[in-house]
């Protein structure tokens, strides 16, 4: 597997991962907001893509900072390929890109009541990586609970 930042020929890669978590996240495949945002952090250097063996796109990430805090904004990594390494990469790769430390790295996933808190991994992934859970926060797009992680860089 390689992890290199995204280029715009990977947004039909990006966009068949955002279609497996729709039914998470809301609608984004068809969403002309989400296809900016993938487009702004192209543009930006601020998305990275893990590359199969075969070639493909199974995992990406979209990253922003306002220093000291650094967000993951979207971390996705395809059906096929989760509990492989693949979302760590990529999380190991955008720390080592994009957080300066002494920092605090934030990311927004499912609440402790959402269906897709346990069925997605999601949290426990956080955890793992060493983030901890800390407030609520606004309501994903379909409607459930979503909560704050936070990780200190030293």
């Amino acid at each position: 597997m390689i992890v290199r930042a995204a280029r715009e020929q990977d947004i039909p890669g990006l966009l068949g991962l955002a279609a497996q978590v729709e039914h998470w996240f809301g609608p984004m495949v068809e969403d002309l907001g989400f296809h900016r945002a993938l487009e702004k952090h192209i543009g930006r250097s601020t998305a990275l893509v893990a590359m199969g063996k075969g070639g493909g796109v199974v995992g990406g990430l979209l990253f922003g900072a306002k220093p000291p805090t650094y967000h993951v904004h979207w971390l996705v990594v395809s059906e096929e390929e989760r509990g492989r390494g693949v979302g760590r990469s990529l999380m190991a790769e955008a720390t080592r890109r994009f957080v300066r430390a002494p920092a605090t790295l934030e990311v927004v996933t499912f609440g402790p009541d959402h269906p897709a808190a346990t069925t997605s991994g999601a949290r426990a992934f956080y955890e793992r990586q060493g983030f901890t859970p800390s407030e609520a926060a606004e309501l994903g797009p379909e409607g459930g609970s979503r909560q704050v992680y936070r990780r200190l860089v030293p």
